[in-house]
């Protein structure tokens, strides 16, 4: 397992849009993709959930974190291995283990939270809640957001992740982004 969640090396800058759900992550990932002509990782525990949830009618357990993680790193490191500019990844470990501590009375499994440590990424999004909540049949915690901000937000300061935080609406977020972007693509260069 220890091998699955482990970030392949490649060539290219990897940032990750980051934050509560129903703040604009996928949207603004695929806007990021179209706009660099580029790649974008899906969040893997959607698809996951959403067979789950239409098959057994059962939200996400604590044994599911592993399955989840196991497969966002490999959606990440294959699409990685697509490009050699920019990979957009619509969540990450670091995110799935704030979820895990606010779901599940503070707990991450120590297998889950060792890579989502470990594994690195140039720049993260943290999308603020200034967006409308859209329910559908994961979403479950529209009284929370601010809550749920402050974990995520928490996370990346207390692990030391560069993050930019991004407020407003669509073009506003989406242009903001760009610019952090291509700064990230200049000193590569």
């Amino acid at each position: 397992m220890e091998e699955a969640l482990k970030q392949h090396p490649s060539n290219c800058i990897k940032v990750v849009l980051f934050g509560p759900e129903s703040t604009g992550k996928t949207t603004l990932s695929r806007q990021l993709a179209r706009h660099y002509n580029s790649v974008w990782v899906p969040e893997y525990a959607r698809a996951y959930l959403q067979d789950k949830w239409n098959n057994e009618r059962k939200t996400c357990e604590p044994k599911d974190l592993l399955p989840i993680a196991k497969g966002q790193m490999q959606l990440e490191n294959k699409l990685a291995q697509k490009t050699d500019t920019i990979l957009i990844c619509d969540t990450d470990l670091l995110e799935t283990k704030v979820y895990s501590e606010a779901y599940y009375s503070g707990t991450c499994d120590p297998l889950l939270e060792e890579y989502a440590l470990k594994n690195s990424y140039e720049l993260y999004f943290l999308t603020y809640i200034d967006t409308p909540w859209e329910p559908d049949d994961l979403r479950d915690k529209p009284n929370e957001r601010e809550r749920m901000f402050k974990a995520f937000e928490k996370a990346l300061i207390d692990h030391k992740r560069p993050y930019v935080l991004l407020k407003g609406n669509k073009k506003e977020r989406l242009k903001l982004a760009i610019k952090h972007i291509d700064n990230l693509l200049t000193e590569s260069a």
